[in-house]
């Protein structure tokens, strides 16, 4: 699957400009020749992360967008409101691309045997500007997938996966036994619900629905508490009760939700404490918060004693944190168990100019739990 003789792709682009505005849209680029440890791959599918979103459509008011452009070469506009560009400062001017990760077939190589031992291979890649046709990367960014695995099997090899994973080794190395997660439906909830199960680890389950109690449910899952509920505290103290769980990874960000955590958890705690003390109990608590569903200011009220913590967690610097050599332990393991633990499902697949009709971005920017879209660079 050779790419074009004159060597031009197209390539997702997210552009603020000084006026205020964003646009996006789809840039004709030379994909360069690879150096001796790269590699050239022909992206077959990219997934729509929340992450991804972030960059794509920065601060702007999506409630403005309009679309003009051809079919094949639209152009989404957005008003950013005054105060969203004070955020955009460093981008303002940069045509940035966009997507985490994806995965293809490697169709050229560099000159290093590392890089000739992918030539024709399906691989996952991680690294940014993965909205794109095809992508030039170093050798060490690619994860070698199953022979049997097609490339929508591997697109989401990497964050997702590894922020599971990353949860569960955090848990580790900070000395709990037992963790809560929260937007539990979703694609990654479920793929940590998996992990959980396999490897025997205690998992509370916060979700926002009925249906999705029932899900993961029907998943196998043990404590699954719906934050709806107006027994919600007190099903979310029963269920720490149980598990012994003091570190929590929130994903809405915003609201109440991560302070009632850590009160519900102080409760919890209290229930075996066999020492008062005014301060609350010794036992540290910890909420992590990595990700922004609910826009909102983050509000708790301080119920839950002196031994606690609340701080933002991401991916990458937590993988900078454990090394290259821990990382790849991880790694591995999301492509041993790609089809199973750590298999993906999608709402639908979009070609690139899809992702830029209003209807699409309508649909992928709810950011829905269950409604994770799949982006297709040759689909015509």
């Amino acid at each position: 699957m050779p790419f074009p003789t004159d060597r031009t792709a197209l390539e997702l682009r997210s552009l603020i400009t000084p006026s205020g505005e964003l646009e996006v849209s789809l840039a004709e680029v030379t994909v360069a020749t690879p150096d001796p440890d790269e590699v050239v791959v022909r992206l077959e599918a990219a997934p729509i992360n929340p992450s991804d979103l972030g960059l794509l459509f920065g601060a702007a008011d999506m409630g403005t967008a309009a679309v003009s452009g051809t079919p094949a070469h639209p152009v989404v506009t957005a008003r950013v409101p005054e105060a969203g560009m004070k955020a955009m400062a460093g981008r303002v001017g940069e045509s940035m691309p966009v997507g985490n990760e994806g995965a293809g077939v490697v169709v050229e190589a560099g000159s290093s045997p590392a890089a000739q031992a992918l030539l024709g291979k399906t691989v996952a890649v991680i690294g940014g500007a993965m909205y794109a046709q095809y992508r030039v990367i170093a050798a060490d960014q690619c994860l070698r997938l199953p022979d049997d695995a097609t490339p929508a099997e591997g697109a989401s090899s990497f964050v997702n996966p590894l922020t599971a994973l990353g949860m569960v080794e955090t848990m580790k190395r900070e000395g709990h036994t037992a963790l809560v997660h929260t937007a539990a439906a979703s694609n990654l909830g479920q793929m940590l619900q998996r992990i959980c199960l396999k490897d025997g680890i205690a998992l509370v389950n916060i979700v926002r629905r009925p249906e999705q109690v029932a899900l993961l449910k029907s998943q196998g899952a043990v404590h699954v508490c719906d934050a709806s509920a107006p027994t919600f505290l007190d099903d979310l103290t029963e269920a720490l009760v149980a598990t012994g769980a003091t570190i929590a990874f929130d994903a809405t960000g915003g609201g109440p939700l991560a302070g009632q955590i850590l009160g519900c958890m102080e409760a919890a705690l209290v229930r075996t404490a066999t020492v008062y003390s005014r301060y609350g109990t010794s036992t540290h608590k910890q909420v992590y918060l990595y990700g922004g569903l609910d826009t909102r200011p983050t509000e708790f009220r301080r119920n839950f004693g002196m031994a606690w913590g609340m701080g933002g967690w991401l991916l990458f610097p937590f993988l900078q944190k454990i090394g290259p050599a821990a990382a790849q332990v991880l790694k591995q393991r999301v492509a041993a168990e790609l089809k199973t633990t750590f298999a993906s499902r999608y709402a639908g697949e979009l070609s690139l100019p899809e992702v830029l009709t209003l209807d699409a971005i309508a649909r992928y920017n709810q950011r829905a739990t269950g409604e994770k879209y799949l982006i297709a660079p040759h689909k015509r």
